[in-house]
């Protein structure tokens, strides 16, 4: 199947025209935001072009809601890991009434934290530190590094065991 370029973006202009408010509704009925399913939207057809050696007509429509299903299920994953995190030391620390103590078990936990970062191999060190005080997403960091997404995933399963592990003998 060889596909012409004219022939493939007509087809990528043809489906969004198609498809786009679909997916917009799709991801939004999912996340409830909408400015973040703007985004989404737009970004299920910005990853459909990189599929041009075996997208088609037939298959453009399953192609679409798959991206779009994976676009929603990476956001719910980091939404709510942000909200076990904060959950955690919510209620860790909820009992304590006194800031100036909260302020200061709170040093020394993010004090624990960046002394096991140190531990961590150079690459496993750089995308935990951009994945957990940068705020950046997997795609911000795999560009920035010149690595796979895959890669950046492995790296960041891995340090979070660790970290986990870790602090758990801290606390």
């Amino acid at each position: 199947m060889k596909n012409n370029s004219k022939p493939f973006f007509q087809l990528i202009v043809d489906s969004y025209e198609k498809y786009h408010h679909s997916v917009l509704l799709y991801i939004y009925y999912r996340i409830n935001d909408e400015e973040e399913a703007k985004d989404f939207s737009q970004d299920v057809f910005l990853r459909l072009m990189d599929y041009k050696q075996i997208l088609c007509a037939d298959t453009v429509e399953h192609f679409i809601y798959v991206i779009a299903r994976n676009l929603v299920t990476d956001y719910l994953r980091r939404y709510y890991k942000k909200r076990e995190i904060t959950s955690f030391i919510y209620d860790t620390y909820s009992g304590s009434t006194n800031e100036v103590e909260e302020q200061i078990v709170a040093e020394d936990i993010l004090e624990c934290e960046k002394y096991r970062m140190k531990l961590l191999p150079l690459q496993r060190r750089r995308i935990y530190n951009m994945s957990r005080f940068e705020d950046k997403t997997i795609e911000e960091i795999s560009e920035e590094l010149n690595l796979s997404r895959r890669t950046v995933e492995n790296h960041l399963f891995i340090s979070r065991k660790e970290m986990r592990s870790y602090m758990k003998q801290c606390i």
